[in-house]
């Protein structure tokens, strides 16, 4: 998200309301959305992201993010390092636009829209959208009209917000709500079994890190290349070793 984006440019979005929006290399605002950004990456971002460049999840960690913490978070936060430019940009914007379009983050797919998703009591999701209209983006001035549902298979989203709504079992946990202290050893579990998912799979395959009981040897097979089932199982395995063990 901008920096500077001010409340007023954000609205509430009905699933089946219609808005115009359209980007493409014509309109003159062109990349610039991809530039002054805080933007935080989810752990499937990260996948995503590594794998188009062909570099380890810890590789990418080192050279293209910036870790922060803070008092008021239990969690830290994995955000995508800008370009010392005089702008801000993004690493992997050019001119011609984004150089990883394929398998960009979830929240560039998903702009102009919002996505907000919340875990309810049963466990199940729900999910809001807002629309950030900002005055920088002449992509609101296009024709093309689509409603939340539209938008989001046209961007490519059903995987990104599947992943990510996964990982609210964490990130929502009871326990997070009453505000745990996790000790710097367990903030380093998180970031290795969340962000540093390559590393994460090594261990976990060499036994250097302990496993539930009862869980059987299918998982072992399901996450040698299953990037998808690494996430998943990683869900649990931080679950039960940040807020159960």
């Amino acid at each position: 998200m901008h920096k500077d984006l001010s409340p007023e440019h954000v609205r509430p979005l009905d699933k089946d309301e219609e808005f115009r929006f359209r980007c493409h290399p014509g309109v003159t605002c062109f990349t610039d959305c991809c530039r002054e950004l805080e933007l935080a990456l989810t752990p499937y971002d990260v996948l995503r992201l590594r794998a188009k460049l062909g570099i380890s999840t810890g590789e990418f960690l080192e050279r293209y993010c910036l870790l922060e913490t803070s008092e008021e978070e239990v969690l830290p936060r994995v955000y995508l390092g800008m370009v010392d430019d005089g702008r801000g940009s993004c690493p992997f914007v050019s001119k011609d636009g984004c150089t990883l379009y394929e398998d960009r983050p979830a929240a560039c797919r998903t702009y102009p829209v919002g996505r907000g998703a919340f875990l309810q009591p049963d466990g199940r999701c729900q999910d809001l959208y807002v629309l950030l209209s900002e005055p920088h983006c002449h992509g609101f001035s296009q024709e093309q009209q689509q409603d939340v549902g539209q938008w989001l298979d046209h961007e490519g989203l059903a995987d990104y917000n599947a992943m990510n709504d996964a990982t609210l079992a964490v990130y929502q946990h009871r326990k997070i709500g009453d505000g745990i202290v996790l000790s710097e050893l367990q903030l380093e579990t998180f970031i290795l079994a969340f962000y540093n998912l390559d590393a994460f799979r090594e261990a976990l395959l060499a036994g250097q890190l302990p496993v539930q009981e009862g869980l059987g040897e299918q998982w072992r097979q399901d996450i040698v290349d299953d990037d998808k089932a690494l996430l998943l199982f990683s869900v649990k395995w931080l679950t039960w070793r940040l807020f159960e063990d």
